[in-house]
């Protein structure tokens, strides 16, 4: 199994519109196209997308070295407003790993790469292998 086949199975941000783009260790992207359904009564983004785009970018950054990685807390700040038709992207970066916690960054980026969301995240990696390597 490929890691973008293990990802498909997230579905829940896969009926979202999420698409990953890219996944290296301790890295994860991931890109999301603004469409109605993504919109909260002001017209813009709903957080819950944009926290769900960041959300699956962290997935593919820490469970990139194959083995099962849970969020044990996650922490997002909005900085500024996105609408239909903006393109999201959250790329997420390891700031530190241990042998079972680790912590990771992620910045949302709109299509100009103005910063949306910055996304902060630690997860407990368990004793489950993925079936995929990098």
């Amino acid at each position: 199994m490929t890691p973008q086949e293990f990802f498909r199975n997230d579905r829940f941000a896969s009926d979202a519109g999420i698409e990953l783009i890219e996944i290296k260790p301790g890295y994860g992207k991931a890109r999301l196209e603004i469409g109605p359904q993504h919109l909260n009564a002001g017209n813009t983004t709903q957080g819950g997308a944009i926290f769900t785009l960041a959300d699956l970018a962290l997935a593919a950054a820490a469970n990139s070295h194959g083995t099962l990685a849970l969020s044990t807390t996650s922490n997002i700040s909005f900085l500024r407003s996105s609408g239909p038709g903006d393109i999201l992207y959250a790329e997420a970066v390891e700031k530190y790993i241990g042998q079972r916690t680790a912590h990771y960054q992620v910045d949302v980026t709109n299509q100009n790469s103005e910063l949306i969301a910055t996304f902060n995240a630690s997860v407990y990696r368990k004793d489950i292998p993925l079936g995929f390597t990098l």
